[in-house]
């Protein structure tokens, strides 16, 4: 079996031959993005050949009654995708609501939704971003040309564009010799020029953590590091299917509590509920 050291990066396209490619579908991406709009919504996308297991939909339920916004989730999803700067997969987001002295403060986590109708796949003019049999939606690295039509799209912020930023530059550092477990280490040692750098990324429900049969070996980084128990993550499309991390069935919890969507109302059927406090 290859190992991440062993396994080859893609060669680089010349920056003529991108910037050509770019030319040629900006029309295209164009047109996509002007139908979707006239939609008004999100209709079904048209996702290339798709993978994972269709007898699984993944999903998460956080409860943020038990949040404690320590964060961790933040940290542990950097540091298990090993994101280089400027690029987050997940966000805490904190604000306060009301008028002094009616005040409260709301925060919560923000991973991608992993929508069922994802506005990012409309809109990408390669196919890059595509949806999986299990529900996620996962990017194409050999495909992406960095036009970054989806974060314009993608009505939750949940998407970054690789500028080729590193934290340490030195190239010796050891840290740089660390790879990641992203895409099955296909792309775990960066490379200057190849891809990830000049693509868009975005959390996949560190999909790399599945085995063979679309089941997790473990949870994702967010949900096994969560002090509070707040995350759960598990089969959606089974009644009976329970949180991989701690075993609560995840239609009780939707069931038992008010749940709700962020921006639901704009159809993209996100795989992300939150309850309230």
């Amino acid at each position: 079996m290859a190992t991440p050291q062993d396994t080859p990066f893609p060669p680089s396209p010349p920056a003529e031959s991108r910037r050509e490619f770019l030319a040629g579908r900006a029309a295209t991406a164009v047109a996509g993005a002007l139908a979707v709009a006239s939609l008004g919504g999100c209709g079904p996308a048209s996702p290339p050949a798709q993978e994972g297991s269709a007898a699984r939909r993944w999903g998460m339920v956080i409860d943020l009654r038990r949040c404690v916004a320590c964060k961790a989730c933040v940290a542990s999803c950097k540091s298990e995708n090993k994101t280089p700067p400027g690029v987050a997969y997940n966000v805490f987001i904190e604000e306060e609501q009301g008028t002094f002295p009616y005040v409260r403060r709301v925060a919560f986590t923000r991973p991608c939704m992993q929508c069922a109708k994802s506005s990012c796949a409309q809109v990408c003019p390669t196919g890059a971003t595509y949806h999986r049999a299990d529900g996620i939606v996962a990017v194409d690295y050999e495909k992406c040309i960095g036009c970054r039509y989806c974060i314009a799209a993608c009505p939750y912020g949940a998407r970054s564009f690789d500028y080729g930023h590193d934290y340490i530059e030195k190239a010796g550092n050891p840290y740089n010799e660390i790879p990641s477990s992203e895409y099955g280490a296909s792309y775990g040692l960066r490379h200057k020029g190849g891809s990830p750098e000049g693509n868009v990324r975005k959390c996949t429900f560190c999909l790399h953590l599945q085995d063979e049969k679309g089941e997790y070996r473990e949870p994702p980084a967010c949900v096994r590091t969560c002090m509070g128990k707040a995350i759960h993550f598990g089969d959606l499309k089974d009644p009976e299917g329970v949180c991989v991390a701690h075993g609560e069935k995840m239609q009780a919890l939707l069931a038992h509590r008010g749940n709700y969507r962020l921006k639901e109302e704009l159809g993209n059927e996100p795989a992300v509920y939150y309850l309230p406090v």
